[in-house]
């Protein structure tokens, strides 16, 4: 069955966008896949952010130079690799056929310039630059990185596809300074991005690029062969998932990336639906406060709010259904060969308001308003700023709880000014946990500050400090040695506050099959039957 566009139109009509979906370009297309994804694009520079829908969509119209399997491992995408005996030297050599979206060929210098933008936004790339003697492109398809001294994650993190991931992006491109966003998508990924269809928050269109080479291996992961069944991918924001649903089974709509909990009983009643989980590991939700302002400048009132909040709460009113997720209070995820839960216990187990309420008289607090962004548009954000909210006015803190959409708290979440003049003082997201499962990759563990650490911007040279004592550790047993020495830190200096783990649940119509598992949502291997 071909789905109908009549749903579709009459829900964005009023957006103004019901005219596009019936353009004949649109009409044209043999297959076109549509996509409710878990929240709405506005960000387009997959290395600016970290939001977990720009690295999607950074997923559709770039490429990595090497990818990970559905295994865990790296593995060549756009360049094989080679090693040097004393593991100081990596070669990378680009495969045939590689091209960007506007014809011109992938070249060693672009990808040089790539990593070296990735590298200033990435915290593990800052990490591993430290290590760097140099970085160059040494022909037209041969990269060489070559060490001052060891360090052992350079495939990982090259290879890790959450984020930030190292997109390969043309050499005009990855040139834009620090700082600034790019404007300019060109990619070499297996589709291009149409920008006279972009609706900002409400509707983003891909189409199948024509020169896309994929690789020959089975597609696994953001590995092996990315060949793409469908001719145009579009998302489609639609914020009330009752909506989706009814789409969905419709046929008005294909997939659906987040289902919420509640309404996970009608799609697994409907026969023509089908609904799973496409992550293995699945997401860690968690807190960050910010360091420069009161009142979680004092470590003590950071550590009054850990004692107040508890995981049960927070995941029973996010996901419900205990099928579908784990305390966990590690701040390596769980099921990672890094777990450890010390230091965090009173998340997992038991009420400890008294003790936050007696904790935060001692430290001083006096009064000053913590103000929590609040997600209000995306399922798997809505919830913990209202439960920690509560739990935080338990125990004496005064909450200013502001509403937004998504995108807006991504680019509010940004602004170090104070709390009162458009900053904030607590948010909460999640993250894939392959994004989080090690010291290296982990960045709420960098201590580097307002010109360096991820968001809330502490600066802590002896975080920093044990980052590079896990890096330079020899063996699995050291490294975990390293690594429960961060997460005792950690949970003492409340680097950030782990709320669990959980799983997504997604849906997609029965004509949909092919999904790949994996951290990040791709496009590429989904078929689409008539």
């Amino acid at each position: 069955m071909k789905p109908s566009r009549s749903l579709i139109a009459r829900l964005l009509l009023p957006l103004g966008f019901a005219a596009a979906l019936h353009a004949p370009h649109a009409l044209a297309a043999e297959k076109t896949l549509h996509a409710v994804m878990s929240s709405s694009l506005r960000v387009l520079d997959p290395i600016a952010t970290t939001a977990q829908i720009t690295r999607n969509h950074g997923f559709m119209i770039y490429d990595t130079l090497i990818a990970m399997d559905e295994h865990y491992q790296p593995a060549p995408q756009m360049a094989d690799w080679a090693i040097s005996p004393d593991g100081m030297v990596y070669t990378f050599t680009l495969r045939d056929g590689l091209m960007w979206h506007d014809g011109k060929p992938v070249t060693a210098t672009d990808c040089v310039a790539s990593l070296q933008r990735w590298a200033r936004y990435d915290v593990g790339g800052q990490l591993m630059m430290k290590s760097v003697k140099s970085l160059v492109a040494t022909d037209a398809k041969t990269i060489t990185l070559t060490l001052a001294k060891p360090f052992g994650y350079v495939l990982p993190l090259l290879a890790k596809p959450s984020s930030v991931a190292a997109f390969m992006m043309p050499e005009r491109v990855a040139n834009t300074p620090m700082g600034q966003m790019i404007t300019d998508y060109t990619g070499s990924g297996p589709f291009t991005f149409v920008a006279a269809e972009f609706d900002p928050g409400n509707r983003v269109v891909y189409e199948k690029f024509a020169g896309y080479v994929p690789r020959p291996e089975p597609a696994s992961g953001t590995a092996g062969g990315k060949v793409v069944k469908v001719d145009r991918v579009e998302w489609i924001n639609m914020p009330d998932r009752m909506t989706a649903i009814n789409a969905l089974a419709s046929g008005d709509i294909d997939f659906i990336e987040q289902l919420p909990m509640d309404l996970l009983p009608m799609v697994q009643a409907d026969g023509t639906l089908t609904s799973g989980v496409l992550s293995d590991l699945g997401n860690m939700t968690g807190g960050r406060m910010n360091f420069l302002y009161p009142p979680f400048n004092n470590p003590d009132i950071r550590r009054a709010a850990l004692l107040a909040l508890n995981q049960q709460d927070v995941l029973q009113a996010l996901v419900g259904n205990p099928e579908y997720y784990r305390l966990c209070a590690s701040v390596f995820g769980c099921g990672t060969p890094l777990e450890s839960q010390t230091g965090g216990e009173n998340l997992v187990k038991g009420d400890h308001s008294a003790e936050a309420r007696a904790l935060l008289s001692k430290a001083g607090y006096d009064g000053t308003p913590v103000v929590i962004l609040q997600a209000t548009d995306v399922p798997s954000q809505a919830p913990q700023p209202v439960v920690a909210a509560a739990a935080l006015r338990k125990v004496g803190f005064t909450v200013d709880l502001q509403p937004m959409d998504w995108q807006t708290l991504v680019t509010r979440r940004a602004n170090q000014g104070e709390p009162t003049k458009g900053g904030w003082n607590l948010f909460f997201t999640y993250w894939n946990v392959q994004t989080i499962w090690n010291p290296v990759v982990n960045p709420m563990l960098d201590g580097g500050g307002q010109k360096g650490a991820w968001f809330g911007w502490p600066t802590d040279a002896h975080m920093d400090a044990l980052r590079n004592e896990f890096v330079q550790a020899s063996g699995d047993a050291a490294q975990k040695a390293v690594a429960e020495k961060i997460q005792q830190y950690a949970m003492q200096q409340v680097s950030y506050i782990p709320l669990g783990q959980y799983h997504d649940v997604s849906a997609w119509n029965s004509h949909v099959s092919h999904l790949l598992k994996g951290p990040s949502t791709v496009f590429w291997n989904v078929q689409k039957d008539d």
